[in-house]
């Protein structure tokens, strides 16, 4: 299988939609402005399989993210990494992510009920699309900022960014297009205990 995939890696950019996925492989879970597109049919991938797909794509979706010229998201490959490999997320279209955290949030990893996360926090999820049909493509960059207290209410002082794989922003909560990613913060509201912020799977967790 990882034969087949290596095949794809040379899709262009230019080929993506908005998700990191052509349309004939994706389906969209609400309609509108806010439609968040889901992956149909996601490969099952062993972690070492994962692994050697994102690796092949690190440096390009990289320089992809960074084309969008956010200081916040500078160097976040470097960033600590909570996850031991690529693992679907349901809640970011059937996407095969990483969560990296910068080290002001240094207690991500160890977040109880009732705790905070510092302002100046930034949590960042980029994404690899991968179909059982052998489609490879980089996905959307997923960020969470923890703001200054009071800075924005309505999303409980965190602000939503979601970067396209070729640095395009889709949306911003606190500027551009920020109707376009209130549904993040809406799916957060799940977790509100853990400062809205979700975890990596017990079976992901780096030292498990």
């Amino acid at each position: 299988m990882l034969l087949r995939f290596a095949r794809l890696f040379s899709i262009p950019l230019a080929a993506l939609v908005y998700s990191g996925l052509p349309a004939p492989y994706a389906a969209a879970q609400s309609t509108g402005e806010n439609a968040h597109i889901a992956i149909e049919n996601p490969a099952d991938l062993s972690k070492e399989e994962a692994l050697r797909i994102y690796k092949s794509l690190q440096r390009r979706m990289a320089r992809g993210y960074d084309a969008a010229k956010l200081d916040l998201l500078m160097n976040y490959q470097s960033w600590p990494l909570f996850n031991d490999a690529p693992y679907i997320s349901a809640t970011h279209g059937q996407r095969f992510v990483n969560s990296y955290a910068n080290r002001m949030a240094h207690n991500y990893g160890t977040l109880q009920e009732g705790e905070k996360l510092p302002v100046g926090s930034v949590l960042a999820k980029d994404s690899v699309t991968v179909t059982d049909e052998g489609n490879i493509h980089p996905g959307a960059m997923f960020v969470m900022e923890k703001l200054r207290e009071g800075a924005s209410p309505d999303t409980a002082d965190w602000r939503y960014i979601m970067v396209l794989p070729d640095g395009s922003l889709f949306g911003d909560t606190t500027g551009f297009r920020a109707s376009a990613v209130a549904y993040c913060h809406e799916c957060h509201e799940a977790v509100a205990d853990r400062d809205y912020t979700f975890f990596v799977p017990e079976d992901y967790i780096v030292g498990n």
